[in-house]
């Protein structure tokens, strides 16, 4: 056999084994990337459809807005119009905090790469967590609709309608099921699973550094308050739906090595 010939066989030997691993192998002790793609892709569509499809009683979403607000006010959390306010009287900052609101995106799909690639030890907890706030924020949205601050309170200014950075106006549609689904807020949530994504990562190697991550959710927090898209509360319960989905994903996998052992 001469030596381009060697070479082909190798060569399509190669092909072979990275085709397989993509498409329904593993590659060192990762899911199958095409197959992860697939998946994602199928749950990010499932929960557009859905979130839309939610939330559009918008008498009752305004009726448990005003409720929220109460129980606020009895609380002396009912910060959002005075940190609307200050951003408006800052207006240098508003073009950043629109850019931060909406590009979170972007750190999303970056982590989850960033820990499919270099930490795949965590990258199937970590997914599946993600995909726990998913299953789990959706029947939330459909029994408690609430409106955000920039329809229920008077005075806020829709800072997002007024400088978004995409061209949209479809926050000023309060007809818009996705804007009647301020509780929880998950653009604090995406935020937060970022952040324990990338911790999980780096706890045991690097404890210090694990701990910045935890900044953007910082930031969201108070982006989401200045530009009148979510109570105080509504961030209160994000915290709660990262920590029922990290318990729920605790518990699974607490079941299901339990029922491997038995088999």
């Amino acid at each position: 056999m001469s030596p381009r010939e060697v070479a082909a066989g190798r060569l399509s030997r190669l092909v072979a084994r990275a085709r397989s691993a993509a498409l329904v192998g593993k590659m060192g002790g990762r899911p199958a990337p095409l197959v992860e793609v697939a998946g994602l892709l199928l749950v990010i569509l499932l929960f557009s459809r859905l979130h839309a499809a939610v939330g559009r009683d918008a008498a009752t979403a305004t009726a448990n807005a005003l409720a929220l607000q109460s129980m606020e006010r009895a609380v002396h959390l009912d910060i959002e119009l005075r940190a609307n306010q200050w951003l408006t009287e800052h207006p240098t900052l508003i073009q950043p905090a629109v850019y931060y609101y909406r590009l979170y995106y972007l750190a999303i799909v970056g982590v989850l790469v960033w820990v499919f690639v270099r930490h795949a030890e965590v990258y199937v907890k970590v997914r599946r967590t993600l995909v726990a706030m998913v299953a789990l924020v959706l029947p939330f949205y459909w029994a408690l609709p609430m409106s955000p601050p920039r329809f229920a309170l008077p005075g806020v200014v829709d800072i997002i309608a007024e400088y978004d950075i995409l061209g949209s106006h479809a926050s000023r549609e309060i007809a818009n099921g996705q804007n009647l689904t301020a509780m929880p807020s998950m653009h604090v949530g995406w935020s937060l699973w970022c952040a324990y994504a990338v911790w999980c990562a780096l706890r045991f190697s690097h404890p210090r550094l694990a701990l910045l991550p935890w900044i953007f959710p910082l930031g969201m927090t108070a982006v989401v308050l200045v530009t009148g898209n979510h109570y105080v509360l509504d961030i209160a319960g994000s915290v709660v739906l990262l920590l029922v989905s990290i318990a729920v994903i605790s518990a699974w996998g607490h079941f299901a090595g339990r029922r491997r052992a038995r088999d």
